[in-house]
């Protein structure tokens, strides 16, 4: 009697079993791998993107104000109150007293340019920015003009005292119609706002340190030290006996870092106007230097990129162009790493430039 074959079910060795274990082992790595790496790139991407719109931002809020700098002032800017019982104006200080720029004073003899370079003085309080790329400079820069949009001009302006600066009476000017906004109004005039005065006697700036109904008070020991009623020359008193004075209301723009407390946080570029509050523009701005191309009166060469173009003697008149370069930080970081980009434009100074290209 003949007994069946048994038939065995085929199967794997352990040989093979470990092979395909180590094969799927290796894929799954792999796999695993290409996964992080798509990850990164997502993380590199999205950090360089924002750290690009930030600030691409922030330069464009600069150049704006730049590139409106010295328009509305007299050929050449004004010269602040001088000779006895004068001393130096400041920028970049608000209403409580406090200066955000180191050393903020108007150079030359106490003279309102319309950019005013801050070379190696960007950051609030010197405070040291760690992440900044050496040498460790960062700049501010001042650019000031003439605001038109509040109608200050159409307003009638009177000195109630002949001789006395310390205040002016405003009227609205009937030929205007319809009449300007009250002075008060909504993005009118505030306390700490810088008022230019002009007429045949001169030009004159003070600080308002009131604003009332029908006029404006610029008494003083004002915080931005404008308002020296008592000094020799260029203060608002040399020209209140005066006629025809017509009153424009002028906006001087400090650009610098500050590093909020505590020690450690990221630095924030700051905006600050006249005697105002600063604001915020950008965070995570870690160096801001400017250049400037200066035509040179003595050469008649242009002086590109001068970073310090008052310690070189260059007048700030002179200038044809403001180089901007911006490095800003990733705000997001990815496995404690950020990334670091720079960004660079130029802004040409079309109401600053004086060269006589006749002679």
């Amino acid at each position: 009697m003949k007994m069946p074959n048994a038939k065995l079910d085929p199967g794997f060795t352990l040989l093979e079993l470990m092979v395909a274990m180590a094969v799927g082992l290796i894929v799954l790595g792999a796999i695993a791998s290409l996964f992080k790496t798509g990850m990164d790139s997502a993380m590199l991407v999205t950090q360089r993107a924002e750290t690009q719109q930030n600030m691409r931002a922030a330069i464009d809020l600069m150049v704006k104000d730049i590139s409106m700098a010295g328009a509305g002032l007299p050929s050449g800017g004004i010269q602040l109150p001088t000779g006895a019982g004068s001393s130096a104006s400041l920028f970049g200080c608000d209403q409580t007293g406090t200066c955000h720029v180191p050393g903020g004073t108007y150079p030359t003899g106490n003279y309102m340019y319309g950019i005013i370079p801050g070379f190696s003085n960007g950051v609030e309080g010197n405070a040291v920015v760690p992440a900044a790329p050496p040498p460790a400079i960062n700049d501010s820069i001042t650019s000031i003009y003439a605001d038109y949009n509040f109608p200050l001009s159409q307003y009638d302006v009177t000195f109630p005292v002949p001789g006395d600066g310390t205040n002016i009476t405003l009227t609205p000017n009937p030929a205007f119609i319809p009449a300007p906004p009250p002075l008060n109004a909504a993005g009118g005039i505030k306390v700490g706002d810088l008022i230019m005065l002009s007429n045949p006697l001169g030009t004159a700036v003070g600080e308002v340190t009131n604003v009332t109904p029908t006029g404006l008070e610029f008494a003083n020991l004002d915080p931005l030290n404008f308002n020296q009623n008592g000094a020799a020359s260029n203060n608002i008193a040399a020209i209140s006996t005066g006629a025809n004075t017509v009153a424009y209301r002028l906006l001087a723009v400090t650009y610098y870092l500050t590093v909020p407390p505590p020690k450690g946080e990221t630095p924030r570029l700051m905006r600050q106007v006249n005697g105002l509050a600063p604001v915020p523009v950008a965070d995570n701005i870690i160096n801001l230097q400017f250049s400037y191309d200066i035509y040179n009166a003595t050469t008649s060469a242009l002086d590109a990129n001068q970073t310090n173009p008052l310690g070189v003697g260059d007048s700030p008149n002179l200038m044809q162009k403001i180089n901007i370069v911006v490095m800003g930080q990733s705000i997001l970081n990815h496995g404690n790493k950020s990334q670091n980009l720079y960004l660079a434009t130029s802004v040409s100074a079309r109401n600053m430039a004086f060269r006589n290209r006749y002679q």
